[in-house]
């Protein structure tokens, strides 16, 4: 390359087409994936607080929410459930009729053309808040393993198109593949144990009753257990793999992108939303700059899909 003068890289700077001509990275609706929260009852929108448009809701307005993103653009929906009772073994996860299931079969009737993935753990249904059976106080690896495989199981009979399980047990990918043979599995293979769930665990009523989840979810300190992670969770049939969080961990996303060849995924989390939506409401920065320059740091870093709240605004903006 010559030096200055015959080189200078600001020509291309120069205006909005020539930008738009030499961008590396752009964002895209068909990458995104929008997380919805169903909730028992009729009629239901209830907003949460801290986390400014995103709201649990009920079977039919979960119905009405999805044809709204789907008529935008959106091409994928995340689904979680807010069961109406909690028991020590999470059972409402996996029954024929839970949150969950309804929410599928009333998208899958209403909403046809949209992708439906549901998160697969234990935690919104458990009484205790952890994401697996509990045996003398601590979360039984092996036992939870049959568990989530059941849930995974009921989530597709119930017209799931993919299930991504975020529990963090050793195995479980194995566990429900071995039930799943031709289902996709996006893995939570990356999950750490992080600050930014907070906002989160208040729409999934997921927070733990005691302790904590640093016993199976991930040391934020780790990258190169996070590539273990991902191999493990390759070599027992996922598909996919997550990275989550996903700003704080930017540097973990590109070093899964650079060792496998498989899609990447990577969920920017109720914390990393609610810290730019707050920053924005007291006027310290434009929302809208903001998320834009964080959801392409993010694909930038190395990810096929981003799992956002901001979908919806997305598709607004773009």
């Amino acid at each position: 390359m010559n030096a200055f003068p015959v080189t200078r890289l600001r020509r291309l700077r120069r205006t909005e087409t020539l930008r738009a001509l030499v961008r590396e990275h752009r964002l895209s609706l068909d990458d995104v994936v929008m997380p919805l929260f169903a909730c028992p009852g009729e009629g239901v929108v209830r907003p949460v607080e801290g986390l400014d448009g995103i709201a649990q809701r009920s079977v039919d307005e979960i119905v009405r929410e999805a044809s709204g993103l789907a008529s935008a653009g959106i091409r994928a929906v995340l689904l979680f459930g807010i069961p109406e009772e909690k028991d020590e073994e999470g059972s409402g996860a996996w029954e024929a009729d839970g949150i969950v299931q309804r929410a599928l079969r009333a998208l899958r009737a209403e909403v046809p053309g949209l992708t439906l993935v549901t998160d697969v753990c234990l935690c919104e249904y458990t009484s205790h808040g952890h994401c697996g059976v509990l045996r003398d106080g601590e979360v039984d690896n092996d036992d939870t393993l049959e568990l989530l495989a059941r849930t995974a199981v009921s989530h597709v009979e119930a017209g799931a198109d993919v299930v991504a399980p975020s529990d963090m047990m050793d195995g479980r990918v194995g566990a429900i593949r071995e039930a799943l043979p031709n289902v996709p599995i996006i893995a939570y293979a990356a999950k750490y144990a992080s600050a930014f769930y907070g906002p989160f665990r208040e729409v999934a009523e997921s927070a733990p009753a005691f302790g904590d989840r640093r016993g199976y979810q991930m040391d934020p300190p780790n990258v190169r257990e996070a590539l273990r992670e991902c191999a493990l969770d390759l070599e027992e049939g996922a598909d996919a793999v997550m990275v989550k969080p996903a700003l704080p961990y930017l540097d973990v996303i590109r070093a899964v992108r650079d060792r496998f060849d498989c899609p990447v995924a990577a969920y920017n989390v109720s914390g990393e939303y609610a810290m730019v939506k707050a920053a924005a409401a007291a006027g310290h920065l434009d929302e809208r700059a903001a998320a834009l320059e964080s959801l392409v740091a993010i694909k930038r870093a190395g990810a096929d899909l981003v799992f956002t709240y901001w979908a919806k605004d997305l598709a607004r903006w773009l």
